[in-house]
């Protein structure tokens, strides 16, 4: 199974997803939002290659705080489909602690931020299990990644 790591000083975190994911499988990342943020990203990616451009990324979730958005995304065969952006509300606010939940099921990547449904993400990779990795960046604190 996953390793639940505790990461205090750092903004970056990327971790294996043992066996990769299925359905009923649950990520969750905790940590605070820094004072001036203007962006984060979570992605599940087949390889945790920083300089990859060959491996596929089921799930990019890059929130930016300008813009008030969570923008998701897939990478298959080195292409990037179309993004999508609907949301009923937005999460994230500066310097204030977050929980965000990605739960897969079947037919999508549900996605809640502190208990509260945010977004569906419908697969577009069918091999679910080729999603090893787990990649969070940019302008947070991490306190948990389980």
């Amino acid at each position: 199974m996953r390793k639940q790591l505790l990461c205090t000083d750092t903004g970056e975190y990327t971790g294996e997803i043992k066996g990769g994911l299925r359905p009923s499988m649950k990520l969750v990342v905790m940590g605070i939002v820094n004072k001036k943020p203007k962006s984060m990203e979570v992605i599940l990616s087949s390889r945790p290659q920083e300089e990859d451009t060959e491996g596929d990324v089921g799930l990019q979730l890059k929130v930016s705080f300008r813009e008030k958005a969570v923008q998701r995304n897939a990478r298959l065969a080195g292409k990037w489909g179309s993004a999508e952006n609907t949301l009923s509300f937005f999460p994230f606010a500066a310097g204030e602690p977050f929980k965000m939940e990605i739960v897969c099921e079947h037919q999508q990547f549900r996605i809640l931020v502190d208990g509260q449904p945010l977004c569906g993400f419908t697969h577009r990779l069918s091999q679910l299990a080729s999603l090893t990795a787990l990649r969070v960046f940019g302008d947070l604190q991490l306190t948990k990644v389980a």
